[in-house]
């Protein structure tokens, strides 16, 4: 109670630095100045009928919600969805993913932290449930959530030994935040013992929801497109990067790859956009866009994924990819949606955030580990010169991501005894 207090106190004293925040932020994303009011809890429409809630971080969250979002909308055709989001490109994916729903799913931020804004939103809310994606904790959430009887899951929850250290030193603050979870869908054993140490109590193990995601078939036609406005060269595709790996993989590129291959780089954050152009300008190799809706020159070396939601189809068109986030201290980036389309993987040493599903790959064949990015790029050109070993990662691949499929299904049971219960409340 006191840890909660003191943290509570901790908003208020941070109240002028949010504001600063949101405006640092919107020099690169001016949507960060829209909506601000509901990050207070102060909403200006609302939902008609039972309201199934579910909060997704960013854009990562939110795409991996799909399965569950249609699932819970097909056993209860008589709730809407509410999805909570922390990021604009969370809600702008949300609306690209699901907006041919209608009225029945909307999005809107989940209020900061304060115990105001938090009973603001659920009053104005009143969701039956509350789902949340991996493992986005907020204490003050969880505590009115438990006074106003909501009760509140966390599904597709991982947590790596970093995150469950900080999560530790938090105290009783995690603890009694864990504990009053009324079910936890943990990705893997090691998530589940984690969470455990940390006071999770009402605990199984469902799988990883992402591994449920079928390729779209326009992604997977699109991806055909690319490849014929590329040529016949080599693609090695390095997905999803992050600040620090852009400079050192262009350097190691432009050393190590012969002009037949084309390196199409796709930041992982969109406002960095513009700022990963100019890194390969200074580089010196020639740069083309994919916004530009143009046929790739021969010359071209670079071919910079400036889009939003088309991975599927990036990964659909590479001969190999080298997954961002791994290569630099930041915990990689989830290797299933290439494995789906059956792309071969090469990650980096650090890959914290998805230490399972990477070894799993690796051991399944559908993916290799590198210990820096000028040895990843001589094993992503030992894959795409060698068209035996690709074709078998591939076909790993797709083996690898079918059998690891049904979590949606151990999630929708995980819930269903809430929802139950939620329904025979409000009776």
């Amino acid at each position: 109670m006191i840890l909660r207090l003191l943290y509570s106190a901790l908003w208020y004293l941070a109240v002028p630095l949010i504001g600063l925040r949101l405006a640092w932020r919107a020099r690169r994303q001016p949507e960060y100045l829209q909506h601000v009011g509901e990050r207070f809890g102060r909403y200006p429409t609302s939902m008609v009928g039972p309201l199934i809630w579910l909060h997704a971080v960013s854009v990562g969250e939110t795409r991996a919600s799909a399965p569950l979002v249609h699932a819970l909308l097909d056993a209860h055709p008589d709730c809407s969805l509410l999805l909570t989001h922390m990021t604009p490109t969370g809600r702008a994916t949300a609306a690209e993913i699901f907006g041919n729903l209608g009225p029945r799913v909307q999005s809107t931020y989940l209020p900061y932290d304060f115990p105001w804004a938090v009973a603001r939103f659920l009053h104005h809310f009143r969701p039956r449930i509350g789902v949340l994606m991996e493992t986005e904790l907020w204490p003050n959430l969880v505590e009115g959530c438990r006074r106003t009887g909501t009760p509140l899951a966390m599904v597709n929850a991982r947590l790596s030994e970093r995150s469950a250290r900080g999560y530790r030193r938090a105290g009783s603050l995690a603890r009694d935040a864990f504990g009053h979870l009324a079910a936890i869908g943990a990705q893997t054993e090691a998530d589940g013992r984690r969470l455990t140490t940390l006071g999770a109590r009402w605990l199984q193990v469902t799988g990883n929801i992402k591994f449920d995601i079928t390729p779209p078939e326009a992604m997977l036609a699109l991806g055909e497109t690319f490849r014929n406005r590329i040529g016949p060269r080599q693609i090695l595709l390095a997905a999803s990067t992050r600040e620090g790996e852009e400079g050192p993989l262009l350097e190691a590129f432009a050393q190590l790859c012969p002009p037949e291959v084309l390196l199409v780089l796709v930041p992982r954050h969109p406002q960095r956009f513009d700022e990963v152009a100019r890194l390969v300008g200074r580089s010196g190799l020639k740069l083309q866009r994919r916004s530009s809706n143009e046929p790739v020159m021969a010359d071209t070396r670079v071919w910079l994924g400036d889009s939003m939601g088309e991975m599927y189809a990036y990964y659909a068109a590479a001969d190999t990819a080298l997954i961002g986030g791994s290569w630099e201290k930041l915990g990689g980036q989830n290797p299933i949606e290439a494995t789906a389309v059956g792309c071969p993987v090469v990650v980096g040493p650090h890959t914290f955030n998805f230490k399972a599903v990477c070894e799993q790959a690796i051991e399944a064949g559908a993916a290799l580990r590198a210990n820096n990015l000028e040895d990843g790029l001589k094993l992503a050109l030992e894959i795409i010169h060698s068209p035996a070993r690709r074709k078998a990662m591939g076909e790993a691949g797709r083996d690898f991501a079918r059998s690891h499929r049904g979590a949606t299904t151990r999630t929708l049971a995980l819930l269903a005894p809430l929802l139950r219960g939620a329904q025979a409340r409000k009776r």
